[in-house]
């Protein structure tokens, strides 16, 4: 397998196509931006934790049968996936209610949901990631019902794996969004899952161990990362 030409630069990963059109080389830089990009900063070690910490939950979660791009780990900061054909609309699960619904709501951060909740944004950074419904997704053409039925069912599976597994942990899994696309047909689930796209509190003190703490100031982001990593048993290289 050949890595060859950079394909898409994000804010904090770049992505590469390889001697194989299925199949991309997914590369984790040290950046980390908040606010839409407003505020970008490189945190050592970031891009070698972020790439670990994926591979670890990609490869749980293939084991509880949920479609994913990942393939596996090249590097301490590579990872070769499957080329996807990317839907524009994020996933968004609320088990505890943080960050932009208590602003929109009004409602009280730490308050459990049950049942949880299930979003749609489209993912748009010129726009903020507005939030949307299925009817505008299905008019607009950015995915079908059928889609967007196996989207939703898929990231609930993804929160009933993921819940227990950071409850062995100690760590309440608060929120968190994913991405899919089609993979020869089929919807795969795609981007990465880190303390990036997620929320995690410690379940006792309810210390902020995600992004947040990068978002909020508080300091330690890759520490957190690394302790949340640790208490789940991801190995960084």
């Amino acid at each position: 397998m050949e890595k060859r030409q950079e394909l898409y630069a994000g804010k904090a990963k770049s992505v590469y196509t390889t001697d194989d059109p299925d199949l991309l080389v997914l590369h984790f830089r040290d950046d980390t931006s908040a606010f839409d990009g407003e505020r970008m900063e490189s945190l050592a070690r970031k891009g070698m934790v972020n790439n670990c910490f994926n591979a670890f939950i990609m490869e749980k979660l293939a084991a509880a049968g949920i479609p994913t791009h990942f393939e596996r780990r090249l590097s301490d900061v590579e990872s070769l996936v499957k080329k996807l054909d990317m839907i524009p609309v994020e996933c968004v699960v609320r088990n505890i209610a943080a960050g932009s619904l208590v602003k929109r709501l009004g409602v009280t951060e730490g308050e459990e949901l049950t049942p949880p909740t299930f979003e749609l944004f489209l993912k748009n950074d010129a726009l903020h990631d507005p939030m949307i419904n299925e009817s505008l997704a299905e008019s607009f053409g950015w995915a079908t019902p059928e889609q967007l039925a196996e989207m939703k069912a898929l990231t609930f599976k993804v929160n009933e794996v993921l819940k227990q597994l950071f409850a062995e942990g100690g760590l309440l899994l608060v929120d968190y969004k994913l991405e899919f696309g089609l993979f020869k047909g089929e919807i795969v689930l795609g981007d990465e899952f880190s303390p990036d796209g997620c929320r995690l509190w410690d379940a006792k003190t309810r210390d902020k161990m995600d992004k947040d703490r990068f978002r909020q100031g508080l300091g330690g982001v890759i520490e957190a990362y690394e302790e949340v990593g640790r208490r789940i048993g991801v190995t960084f290289a």
